[in-house]
């Protein structure tokens, strides 16, 4: 069955935005890649990609949201993750969460790098769809674990999944959106390295960066579900703000020249004009920097990209407005070699506000043998220093063999998102790693892989960190070889151990190997926490008489 947004654009398809099409994509943007096959193919695509501006933050996603993906004629986000109608103005962590449709641990979860902020493969999507998505790959599922009737997560059909516990299969009608989007994702981030623990669907990022199994699925769907009028519509606005575009989106039969039926073919169609006329790509004529919220005393640099052909002459760049001022850039001019170059050129903007409120100017280009100039909005808001208090960590709900809900009180000051630190206790050792979270609760998995676990919590405003929170510590609902009715067990705790009894064991003594007696305590509950030094000890209590062996590391 089609997802039940379908059946309401044709209700509402008087109400839809306007069909931009393909003769939106501006004359020779694609230029660069004619007369290439496979692999040259591909790279050229990366350099024409990876020059784009990036939005400011994760945090601000929802504001581009608005734009992108807005279901035509409502308020309601357009969620290819849920049937659910959720307004567009509600806030994001509990109900709806800024998603990466290519996972961002596939690359290790760096935050600084473009990706991470990159509209073209983040999606609003309903939160309980989004955890149950986890970070698995795309395939065909034959036995669900979770179905909202939109979405699946499950075990995948023989042949997928690239060694996965389970893999995601997105609506039919959606199938293709997510395929073209994992081909953009792997073509324009070809630099970067990914983790070597989940590459399900990916090689390194030599040609051709995904595995046969993935190639065959994402062109199976590429196919069964051409081009939609959302996904145009959506590039053109992707476009408006980063200046960069999907070229399989553009163009479907790319696809084709770099991973299916015509690979080792040159492409030809990436020149829509005659070459001559001097022309800027990108910025778009009113396209917005838009630098969001900062604190006083704060000064942020975005980069803008300016790509272009046949340019002559430098481009000439001036700041207008009221608020000029509190916008700067190194220069006033770029030369129109640096922009006619594949790789384009980068101009580095400044926003230094010197007041509390919204602020705002314009960027002016022009020359460069250009017919008039182009305007790109630059603004800004400026917010007083965030007072944050340590959020309290909560015990941890929903315990599984694998895995376990973080949880945390909300606080009463507003938060960008949260950073939770994990630490793993696994063979003596610990290993911690932090975990952005948007709402007051995060699924953790893979609890399976350690002894027991802790977490603390730090919320994030405006770039400034609260203090941390109390740790909460996690433990396995038993422990191997022994039963809560025994006498006496125990369970690793960094520096000593955690006793587990069913009840009160009295006259606990603990020995070293060489028979010392090294700790006395009249009784001991479940849960209480012996530290020891490193090293091999005997326990024993009255209820215990056989000595318990615990090793110390």
């Amino acid at each position: 069955m089609k997802h039940n947004y379908l059946m309401k654009f044709m209700v509402l398809v008087a109400m839809m935005l306007p069909m931009t099409g393909y003769g939106a994509v501006p004359a020779n943007y694609y230029k660069s890649i004619n007369g290439l096959a496979d692999k040259d193919l591909k790279n050229a695509l990366h350099t024409l990609l990876a020059n784009h501006t990036e939005v400011k933050s994760y945090s601000a996603l929802p504001e581009y949201f608005r734009t992108t993906d807005r279901f035509p004629g409502t308020d309601y986000w357009w969620d290819m993750y849920s049937d659910m109608e959720v307004s567009m103005y509600i806030t994001f962590g509990t109900y709806m969460n800024r998603e990466h449709c290519f996972p961002k641990s596939w690359w290790g979860g760096l935050t600084n790098v473009p990706a991470y902020v990159d509209l073209f493969h983040l999606y609003p999507s309903e939160a309980k769809a989004n955890q149950a998505k986890s970070n698995y790959p795309l395939g065909e599922v034959v036995s669900s674990t979770f179905d909202n009737g939109v979405v699946k997560v499950g075990y995948a059909t023989t042949g997928q999944g690239g060694g996965s516990a389970k893999v995601f299969e997105p609506n039919e009608e959606y199938i293709g959106d997510f395929a073209r989007t994992y081909f953009y994702v792997v073509t324009c981030y070809s630099n970067l390295k990914w983790d070597t623990k989940y590459m399900y669907m990916l090689e390194q990022n030599d040609y051709p960066t995904l595995k046969p199994w993935a190639i065959d699925l994402l062109l199976k769907w590429h196919r069964a579900d051409p081009v939609s009028e959302k996904e145009v519509n959506r590039n053109e606005a992707v476009y408006g703000f980063q200046g960069n575009r999907n070229p399989f989106i553009d163009h479907p039969e790319l696809v084709e020249y770099i991973w299916g039926n015509r690979v080792g073919q040159k492409y030809q169609g990436g020149t829509s004009e005659p070459a001559g006329d001097p022309e800027l790509t990108t910025p778009v004529q009113d396209m917005a920097l838009d630098f969001e919220q900062i604190a006083i005393g704060k000064s942020e640099t975005r980069r803008l990209g300016f790509m272009g052909s046949n340019l002559t002459g430098k481009l000439s760049l001036a700041i207008t407005g009221t608020d000029r001022a509190m916008f700067s850039i190194d220069s006033k001019s770029i030369e129109s070699a640096l922009v006619n170059a594949d790789g384009g050129y980068f101009l580095p903007v400044t926003y230094t506000p010197t007041s509390i409120g919204e602020h705002s100017a314009r960027l002016i280009i022009s020359d460069g043998g250009l017919t008039g100039s182009r305007g790109v909005a630059l603004m800004g808001e400026c917010l007083e220093v965030p007072s944050l208090t340590a959020p309290v960590a909560l015990p941890a709900s929903d315990i599984t063999d694998d895995s376990y809900m973080a949880n945390w009180e909300e606080p009463s000051e507003v938060v960008d998102y949260y950073i939770v630190t994990r630490t793993q206790y696994i063979n003596g050792n610990s290993s911690s790693e932090e975990i952005l979270a948007e709402s007051n609760s995060l699924l953790i998995e893979n609890f399976d892989a350690s002894a027991s676990e802790s977490y603390n919590v730090r919320s994030v405003r405006l770039g400034y960190e609260s203090p941390l929170s109390n740790e909460i510590f996690v433990y396995h609902a038993g422990i191997e070889g022994v039963e809560m009715d025994s006498p006496l067990g125990y369970a690793y705790w960094p520096g000593g151990l955690r006793i587990v009894c069913g009840e009160t064991q009295y006259n606990l003594e603990v020995y070293d190997i060489a028979g010392r007696c090294v700790l006395t305590l009249p009784e001991i509950h479940d849960n209480d926490i012996i530290e020891l030094p490193y090293g091999v000890y005997l326990i024993t209590t009255d209820g215990c008489r056989t000595p318990l062996r615990v090793i110390i590391r």
